[in-house]
């Protein structure tokens, strides 16, 4: 009885889907963290009888045909690219991207990565790293000595000195953009990967070609809706339990035909 396995597919796709939804939930207040949506594709079908087959001697054909599905798979686990809400900090090292792009940041391994988490902090030498500790491209050191630090839309970084009234630029951030944000390969710690998916990054200014701008004292929050993500839950709960009793259901009918005397 096929109805065995394709329940089993669809609560295999309600606890993928379930799944998706805690780790949402479990990030919500996970600074720029953009929440993942379960996508899901039906499975092959049987052609008992395919449409347009000849159905007589004299060419009429199948309007419909008989097509038998065999359940469901998950296709995709897409991510829902909006901004999340920007809350003051007052941090001068606390940057947020008003619109598109990350910031890229250089791995112990050399290899390139991107974020829009910016709590950056600075090392004990005066260099700007994320929270992990990665220096953030290109390269600004903060002197010792420095009174403080400004960064303009544009990403310029300022610091001010005793005696100085005027400031004196250190280095600019740049914006990676690419044209395709979903492909990109989240590895954790708010990381991305470039992939062929999401195609090569564009560096350059903020505020150019469509990038996004700098918000000095300001982080990007998490755009988990709660409300949404608890709605998915029930519905995901009632699916679960919904193929649960088709399973039910089958097993009651095959008992049925076995006690046939």
């Amino acid at each position: 009885m096929r109805a065995l396995n394709i329940a089993a597919t669809g609560m295999a796709a309600q606890q993928t889907r379930v799944e998706v939804i805690s780790n949402n939930l479990s990030n919500m207040s996970t600074t720029a963290y953009s929440p993942r949506r379960a996508e899901f594709a039906d499975l092959h079908y049987e052609q008992v009888a395919r449409p347009g087959t000849i159905n007589a001697t004299d060419g009429t054909v199948l309007p419909a045909g008989v097509q038998l599905g065999l359940g469901v798979r998950a296709a995709a686990v897409s991510v829902d690219i909006r901004q999340g809400t920007l809350n003051e900090t007052g941090g001068s090292l606390d940057l947020a991207i008003e619109g598109r792009g990350y910031l890229e940041v250089t791995l112990p391994s050399g290899e390139a990565a991107y974020t829009r988490d910016g709590a950056l902090k600075r090392t004990g030498d005066g260099l700007i790293v994320t929270s992990e500790g990665f220096p953030v491209e290109p390269r600004v050191t903060i002197p010792e000595d420095a009174k403080e630090i400004t960064v303009n839309a544009a990403g310029e970084v300022y610091a001010y000195f005793d005696g100085e009234t005027q400031a004196q630029l250190l280095g600019q951030f740049n914006i990676a953009s690419f044209a395709n944000e979903k492909g990109l390969e989240a590895t954790g710690g708010n990381l991305y990967r470039e992939t062929e998916a999401s195609g090569a990054p564009t560096v350059g200014a903020a505020g150019e070609d469509g990038r996004g701008t700098f918000r000095q004292g300001y982080l990007e929050a998490s755009s988990v809706d709660a409300v949404r993500e608890i709605t998915g839950l029930i519905e995901a709960q009632r699916g679960y339990e919904m193929n649960a009793k088709v399973i039910t259901a089958a097993d009651q009918m095959l008992s049925a035909t076995v006690d046939i005397r």
